[in-house]
């Protein structure tokens, strides 16, 4: 976050809709309109959906190719550009209505793999990884771990992964250790790195493919190296079944869609629940204190 604002001002420019529009004018910002009129799930048959299963069940994950969003997502990663040249931190394109559709087209998706009451958590994030600031991933780790899995081993609760660009071992692309592979996962020893080299597997991903993994899989996002200068700009949302209890609150519906001022909270939540995943500046910690204090009066 580089914008010289003190934290007041700074709560009173980013609670200003507008403020947001003028960076980027082409996108919308809770448009019930155009929300209707593009919330249209991506159809999917069981058949699909099972195998996926399986191989979520053995791997720990499940690679999405060839899907057909009809959005502009080349455009909504130049958004993502734009918001960090202005120095904002680049979870706050959740501002726009575009970064909640993504999602809600992979409803029926994420409805078959965790049920059809399945719940948003409010755990996301959104990533601009530019090789030429000698900038990363985030570091290995499992996202809840083994209790999030069922005792067959199924998954409680899911991340999904969404690239705007191409993401390259170059540019920072994920790495996993695949579930069958990693003799600690859902272990006792699950936060002891035990696996073999030979056995991390890059995930090299197209514009607009999906990752889907367990939140038990190691994993971790690829330093950028310079001998590229395409960003790596990706995004994440988290999902759990409603079979047991809240991994996070507040769930959220999935196909619902929050106001500018309630997904302002969100975020600001996000800012400072992953601040042991990045480098937190003292202005936006206070920001995000500030909106979070200010949503409870």
């Amino acid at each position: 976050m580089t914008i010289a604002l003190e934290s007041e001002e700074m709560l009173q420019v980013f609670s200003d809709p507008d403020s947001w529009r003028k960076v980027n004018p082409y996108l919308h910002i809770f448009d019930r309109k155009y929300l209707e009129s593009m919330a249209v799930p991506m159809s999917i048959d069981s058949e699909s959906i099972n195998g996926m299963r399986k191989v979520i069940l053995r791997e720990g994950y499940y690679h999405v190719s060839n899907l057909e969003w009809q959005m502009d997502l080349a455009g909504m990663a130049k958004a993502i550009t734009n918001l960090s040249v202005k120095g904002f931190s680049p979870p706050f394109a959740f501002v726009y209505d575009e970064f909640w559709l993504l999602f809600a087209k992979l409803h029926s998706l994420i409805a078959g793999l965790l049920g059809d009451n399945y719940k948003m958590l409010p755990d996301f994030w959104i990533w601009h990884i530019d090789p030429t600031k000698n900038q990363g991933g985030w570091t290995p780790h499992r996202d809840k771990g083994g209790h999030s899995l069922f005792p067959d081993g199924s998954p409680k609760s899911l991340t999904v992964w969404i690239p705007l660009t191409k993401a390259t071992p170059l540019n920072g692309c994920i790495y996993v250790v695949p579930a069958h592979r990693d003799p600690s996962y859902n272990s006792p020893e699950e936060h002891e790195l035990t696996f073999a080299l030979p056995d991390v597997r890059a995930l090299p991903t197209a514009l607009g493919d999906v990752l889907i993994w367990n939140q038990a899989v190691l994993h971790w996002g690829a330093q950028a190296s310079q001998l590229t200068n395409e960003p790596r700009i990706s995004l994440a949302f988290e999902f759990q079944s409603t079979d047991v209890k809240p991994f996070n609150l507040p769930l959220l519906e999935p196909l619902h869609f929050y106001d500018f001022s309630y997904r302002l909270k969100l975020i600001a939540k996000q800012v400072l629940q992953y601040q042991h995943m990045y480098t937190l500046e003292p202005e936006l910690k206070h920001f995000s204190q500030q909106c979070l204090s200010l949503s409870k009066q």
